[in-house]
């Protein structure tokens, strides 16, 4: 059981460091499985290396109210940057949710979820990653690492929670996410702990989240793909 810090993103207490990359906060079962699952990878030439992991609350608050008052980009499905002077409040929330989490209710705050990348292809920084669709498509650097994780992830207890777009958040190939630690937090996250933390922050469009909270939380938050489901069947049909 996490407590309601720990499910919103306002404590460490319940992670742990991997040993060779500190900066990698995760929950130590949720390391475990990562670590032998890199490892598994390595043997069979693929290198997995994690962008992101554990992101906390105020930083995905920070995130999320500079997206708003237009001092980070905000894309369309289409990877397309909005024009978003001229959105209302409520388009602009809906807008921001399609690639950033609500604060409080980013799967990131659990320390079971991470964005993946392949490094090699980027190591001359010749080009930068940008945790796009295309990166991951055939042809895009971390093609092959998305593959052999389409093949194996599950047997380390890993699944693609955004392998395809449902009507919420966008199609994420480089996201993925612990089964059983994961739907756990998950189960734990109550309408109730979200409305407490998003009434006491400082966070722009509170008054339309708050309104809408019991919707755009069953959208953006509780609705993902099974475990069974891959991300092939999203992209190549």
């Amino acid at each position: 059981m996490l407590t309601a810090a720990q499910l919103t993103g306002r404590t460490t207490s319940h992670l742990e460091a991997l040993p060779d990359a500190p900066q990698v906060l995760l929950q130590a079962p949720v390391a475990a499985a990562f670590t032998a699952m890199q490892k598994a990878a390595a043997s069979a030439g693929i290198e997995v290396a994690v962008a992101s992991s554990f992101r906390d609350f105020d930083r995905q608050l920070s995130i999320w109210n500079r997206k708003f008052y237009g001092e980070l980009p905000i894309y369309n499905d289409r990877g397309e940057q909005l024009a978003t002077e001229h959105l209302s409040p409520g388009e602009k929330v809906e807008a921001i949710l399609l690639y950033s989490a609500l604060p409080g209710a980013s799967r990131h705050h659990w320390g079971t979820d991470l964005d993946v990348y392949d490094p090699r292809p980027f190591a001359a920084q010749q080009s930068k990653l940008q945790l796009v669709a295309n990166e991951y498509q055939e042809g895009g650097p971390c093609y092959s690492m998305w593959q052999w994780l389409q093949s194996h992830a599950q047997e380390f207890g890993f699944f693609f929670p955004y392998a395809r777009y449902q009507g919420g958040v966008a199609a994420e190939p480089w996201h993925i996410s612990h089964v059983e630690c994961a739907a756990a937090a998950q189960q734990q996250l109550s309408n109730e702990l979200l409305r407490q933390v998003i009434t006491e922050a400082d966070i722009a469009g509170k008054s339309y989240i708050l309104a809408q909270l019991t919707e755009l939380k069953q959208r953006y938050v509780d609705t993902i793909c099974s475990p069974e489901v891959t991300g092939a069947s999203a992209w190549f049909g």
